[in-house]
Order: C-alpha cells, then sequence, then structure tokens
C-alpha cells in the first residue's frame, strides 16, 4: 500500500491566482492593497512582492484573510468571483435608481454677505431674481420624472426663507402631486435662521421639513465668516435654532462648516462650539472653487497641507472625546469609513463614480436653468455654463438628462477608465469630481498631480487607515460612523 505524502507535499502542488486590485505606499514600512469592491489590507513591504509574483507560501497566515476579502482565491475557485461581484453590484445599486436630490434655487436675496459665498447673492429687494410658480410647475414635472422611489427635495438660495411663499408652493404642489405617485417625499430648507418666524416653523412642522443651517464656530468666528448688517448672525443663529429645535424636534435641524483661514487656529474651538449647542457631529469642510470664493481669493488663502493639519488636529480631538465617552462624528470621515467598511456607498456627490452630477443630485436654478449640481450652477454664476444642461422651458426630461453635457461629463471622468485614477489604490473610496476639476483645471479630468482634491482625498484615506490599523479603540469608533451613513 502507498503512504500518503507529507501535507508541504499537497501544499506545494497548489497555487494561488490573483483577483485585481491596486496598491499604494501607506509608509515607510507597509504597502495597503484594495480590491474593485472596496476591501483593503495592509502588508509589510517585503511580502507584496512575493504575494504578486505567487510564491508567497500557502501555510503562511495571510492565506486565509487574502482568500476571505477576495484578493486571491485557488483555481477553478467559483465563490470568490461571486462574492465580489456581488460587493461591486451591492455598491453600484443606487446607479439604478437615479435621481434623489432634486435643488430648488428659490431665490439669490440674501440678507448675509459672506466673503467666501459661492454664488451671485443679490440685495434683499431684488425680487426679479425669485423663482417663478410656472418654473416650479416645470421643475416638478422633472422631478417626478425620476425613477428614484425616494424624493428629497431641498430649498437652497441665497437665502430661501426671503422667498418662503414660493417654498410653500413646491411643498403643497409636490405632495399634492405624490398623492398619486406614491414616493417617499422629504424636503429640507437650507437656511441660515437668521430669519424664521413662527408661522414659518408652524408650516415645517406641518409638513415634515428638515432645516440645514450653517454654523461656522464661535461668535466671533462665525460673525467674522458671515457677515449681515447688526453683526448679529451668531446671535440670530441661535435663536433660530432654539426655535426650531423646540417646534420641530432635536434631530430635526443640522448645521454645516466652511472652513476660511479665520478657522485654521481654531479647530478645537469650532468642535467645542458644535458640542455646546448640542449638535452630535461637524462636518470638517474645506473651501469650494466657485463663485465669491474665487473672487475674493478666499479659496487661494491657505493650502492643502494647512487645511490637512486642520483637519487632523480636528479628527484627534474628536476621537479624544469619543474614547472619554462623548459621542461625536466628523462626518466626512464617516462617508469615507462607510465605503472603506460597508458594502454600500452612502451616495455623497464628491465621493461618487460615476460622478454624481446629475445622477445623485440636479439643480433648478430660479431662471428654469438646470444644472448638474449645485457646483455647476455656481460655475455658471462665474460665466462658466460648462454643466447648465438646459432650461426647462425649452428642454424635455430626456433632453436635459441625455444632453452632452452631462454624458461626456460622466464618460469623461469615470476613474476607472481615467489616467492615474485606474491605477490608484484609494480610487474604490474616491470619487470622480469633474465640476471641479474643470474649474480649477479646465479639464474634466483634470491633472492630477496637480489636484487638490486628490492630494487631500488620498492623504484622509491613508490617515483613517493607519489611525484603525494603530489603535484597536478607534478602530471600533470608526466601525460605528460607518455604520451610521
Amino acid at each position: 500500500m502507498s503512504k500518503f505524502q507529507k501535507l508541504d507535499f499537497y501544499a506545494q502542488q497548489r497555487t494561488y491566482e490573483l483577483l485585481p486590485f491596486k496598491f499604494d505606499r501607506l509608509n515607510d514600512c507597509e504597502y495597503v492593497i484594495t480590491n474593485m469592491a472596496g476591501e483593503y489590507h495592509i502588508l509589510p513591504m517585503l511580502v507584496l512582492e512575493p504575494l504578486i509574483n505567487r510564491t508567497l507560501p500557502l501555510t503562511s497566515e495571510l492565506i486565509p484573510t487574502l482568500r476571505s476579502k477576495q484578493f486571491i482565491r485557488f483555481p477553478e475557485e467559483q465563490a470568490p468571483l461571486q462574492l465580489l461581484a456581488l460587493k461591486i453590484r451591492t455598491r453600484l445599486s443606487r446607479l439604478a435608481q437615479f435621481t434623489n436630490l432634486h435643488i430648488f434655487v428659490v431665490t439669490l436675496r440674501c440678507d448675509h454677505s459672506c466673503p467666501y459665498c459661492q454664488v451671485s447673492r443679490q440685495s434683499e429687494s431684488r425680487d426679479e431674481f425669485d423663482m417663478t410658480s410656472e418654473m416650479a410647475d416645470r421643475s416638478l414635472d422633472f422631478v417626478f420624472m425620476s425613477p428614484n422611489p425616494a424624493i428629497k427635495i431641498e430649498f437652497q438660495g441665497g437665502e430661501p426663507l426671503l422667498n418662503f411663499e414660493m417654498v410653500k408652493y413646491v411643498v403643497l404642489e409636490a405632495k399634492k402631486r405624490n398623492l398619486k405617485e406614491g414616493r417617499d417625499l422629504q424636503f429640507v430648507i437650507a437656511t441660515t435662521l437668521s430669519l424664521l418666524t413662527d408661522e414659518m416653523l408652524i408650516f415645517c412642522k406641518q409638513h415634515h421639513i428638515v432645516l440645514s443651517s450653517s454654523l461656522d464656530g464661535p461668535m466671533s468666528l462665525h460673525n467674522a465668516n458671515r457677515p449681515r448688517p447688526g453683526r448679529d448672525s451668531h446671535q440670530r443663529f441661535e435663536e433660530g435654532l432654539t426655535k426650531a429645535r423646540a417646534a420641530l424636534g432635536y434631530d430635526q435641524v443640522s448645521a454645516l462648516m466652511t472652513t476660511t483661514d479665520k478657522s485654521l487656529p481654531h479647530a478645537r474651538a469650532i468642535i467645542d462650539e458644535y458640542l455646546r449647542l448640542g449638535f452630535d457631529g461637524i462636518f470638517l469642510r474645506t473651501l469650494s472653487p466657485y463663485g465669491f470664493a474665487i473672487k475674493t481669493k478666499k479659496f487661494l488663502s491657505y493650502d492643502t497641507d494647512r487645511w490637512l493639519e486642520f483637519y487632523k488636529e480636528g479628527l484627534e480631538y474628536i476621537i479624544k472625546l469619543n474614547k472619554s465617552g462623548v459621542r461625536f462624528v466628523e462626518q466626512y470621515s464617516s462617508l469615507v469609513l462607510a465605503k472603506m467598511l460597508t458594502s454600500t456607498d452612502p451616495g455623497f456627490v464628491d465621493l461618487m463614480n460615476p460622478a454624481g452630477a446629475g445622477i445623485a443630485a440636479i439643480v433648478f436654478n430660479y431662471d428654469g436653468s438646470v444644472y448638474a449640481s449645485d457646483e455647476s450652477r455656481m460655475l455658471a454664476e462665474m460665466g462658466d455654463y460648462t454643466f447648465r444642461l438646459g432650461n426647462i422651458l425649452e428642454q424635455s426630461y430626456e433632453e436635459i438628462i441625455l444632453s452632452d453635457q452631462l454624458l461626456d461629463a460622466l464618460e469623461n471622468s469615470f476613474t476607472l477608465s481615467v489616467p492615474m485614477c485606474s491605477d490608484c489604490a484609494f480610487e474604490p473610496y474616491c470619487g470622480s469630481e469633474p465640476v471641479y476639476h474643470h474649474a480649477m483645471h479646465k479639464d474634466l479630468v483634470g491633472r492630477k498631480p496637480e489636484s487638490s482634491f486628490c492630494k487631500r482625498n488620498m492623504a484622509i484615506f491613508k490617515h483613517l487607515i493607519e489611525l484603525m490599523e494603530s489603535d484597536e479603540d478607534t478602530k471600533r469608533i470608526f466601525m460605528g460612523w460607518a455604520n451610521r451613513c
């Protein structure tokens, strides 16, 4: 009778096959590898070459992990391919639903004069910059052409409360149409809260309207960033916040901050102000290269490296808060972590591929113009109409959605086929952002080595991974953030 060979003999008769993955240097000692579904793993530098050359011993403790994350498979195995395909399909599933967010610019009038404002605001008396009922009706025709079962209508400006009658008209008309459509219909008003009245709050409560506001930090910083007559922007915000929470519910009012040059030394103070006012998170947001932010040179007031210092300082403080028992989230990080640690895509426009322009959000301007995104409208305010898709008085839904302006932007910025993006280990977590790159480089793809969007996001991706790999408590905190998106 023949004897069985030793275990090593059988192991040598079998090898593994590589499934698609990309890699990048994480630090001086390690590489990070990622697959098409966004799974990642950290490898010691000396292990990468044997893995790629398929000389990594099958007895290595890495083999089961790499198989479970679909980086490798044994010959003829079908399960890894099916699992990888399922994860990718899950990530892209929201594309079939198409546009969810519909932004109505009901007025350009505003009572603030923020130096970094991204639109061409108008004085409170200029009602010729208000949306009319005709424009609203045509826009609603467009909204309900979307196949998405969930429709969110967001009112922007200017200050939409300066044309609150139009807000009321759109809400009531949309709900009337929805009796037949049966969509999951939501409403949001983006407002400074400075002009909020009891009558407005009664209407918002009756129709479950959520308020999204702006808070840049403590009083002195907020008032400097968001000036208005009377220099009482922060006071009005806080008073409006208290009234809105009392009327609508504590969690029905959110806030968003913007980082200016004045904000950079005050990361902790800004976070403390959010905590003082009872918020459970903050979005550490950089300036965007549009509108007044460019005209007033505010966008150029600090570089990417300085903003990253601000972000990392803020994130470090937030992690310490969580470890001390204070539940508080950095919201941009939570969006990235959802893409890193879960099989779902939260659908944040800046981090979508294909680009979220038109697919995730679309904008109806007060004058009937339709734009691929809010940033596209801001470009148009600067005289650049590259992403103006048409006008609701002149074109049909199909003509606007199938316009070359939109389809070219989506096709030409698709990260899986764009130079440098297609080879980037962090591509599964990133977005294409054609509007941003056109604004900065006059090119839908952009010059990636010079792109502050790429530099900023790659630094964030690496930083989050390193934090998770170096501390289990931080990783547990991040898992909680990822699963709340």
